[in-house]
């Protein structure tokens, strides 16, 4: 069994016996990948923003990520991101397993659209139709691992994906509120859809560090939203090692189907 991993803000490492990171070269550049065994499960860690923060969420590679995992040989993958929550009455420091998303720009942060199918002619090409944009086996899997921890989750929740490296205006986030939408980041909207055309099952563990901009009454405090981050990194490896054995053996699909067009 081999899972992709996926890391945000303030997981830049994973604890365990991984080796790396290696360079692994894509069609779409090169993706640093870090392996290792975790509990009788091979794992692939990709932290987006690389050591130091080098990348803001401008500069992820995403296709090259997602391509990288899946040529890798992971069988479903798991995206966590700190988040910013829109919904008022999701507490600070609780964790969210997604199940919708709202990512009406679809577009990768160099501008392009979040593709891979972007060649006429190409055997592979199609359109992704779904109900839900995340895999049900591995959100579970999560959940349990919430439970058996006993950390504060959020079982459903619509992520909404947000342009970066800027955070968004008080009107902005209003206007998401209005869509539904639980939580936001600046990272993982490409993440579910490339996952989805490379039929990889995706799911995504959200960290809520603070409160969009205009839905609390005060700003959030620096010194806690750092003391935030830093703890997220301890929370979210906890739940996904117990997640990791339950993946083990599952039936994994990915969500909807990919219809393709034969050349």
């Amino acid at each position: 069994m081999r899972v992709g991993l996926l890391t945000g803000t303030g997981t830049y490492a994973v604890g365990g016996a991984l080796d790396g990171p290696d360079v692994v070269s894509t069609p779409y550049g090169n993706a640093l990948v870090t392996r290792g065994e975790l509990s009788g499960i091979d794992l692939l860690h990709v932290a987006r923003h690389e050591q130091g923060h080098a990348r803001l969420s401008n500069h992820v590679c995403h296709r090259a990520n997602v391509f990288a995992l899946r040529h890798l040989g992971a069988e479903c993958a798991i995206g966590v991101s700190a988040c910013g929550a829109v919904e008022p009455g999701v507490p600070l420091g609780s964790l969210v397993v997604f199940d919708d998303l709202h990512f009406l720009a679809n577009r990768l942060s160099d501008g392009s659209l979040c593709t891979f199918h972007d060649r006429p002619g190409d055997p592979e090409r199609g359109h992704w139709i779904f109900d839900r944009p995340f895999c049900d086996v591995v959100r579970a899997a999560l959940l349990e691992a919430c439970g058996e921890l006993d950390v504060p989750v959020v079982q459903r929740g619509c992520y909404g994906h947000v342009d970066g490296p800027r955070f968004n205006s008080r009107a902005e986030v209003r206007s998401l509120a209005l869509a539904g939408v639980t939580a936001i980041s600046q990272t993982s909207g490409p993440e579910a859809v490339l996952c989805g055309e490379l039929e990889l099952p995706y799911a995504l563990l959200g960290y809520v560090t603070d409160y969009a901009n205009g839905v609390a009454e005060a700003p959030p405090d620096p010194d806690d939203l750092a003391r935030r981050v830093a703890a997220s990194s301890e929370v979210v490896w906890a739940v996904v090692q117990r997640a990791l054995p339950r993946l083990d053996g599952a039936r994994l699909t990915s969500p909807g189907m990919v219809y393709r067009f034969g050349a």
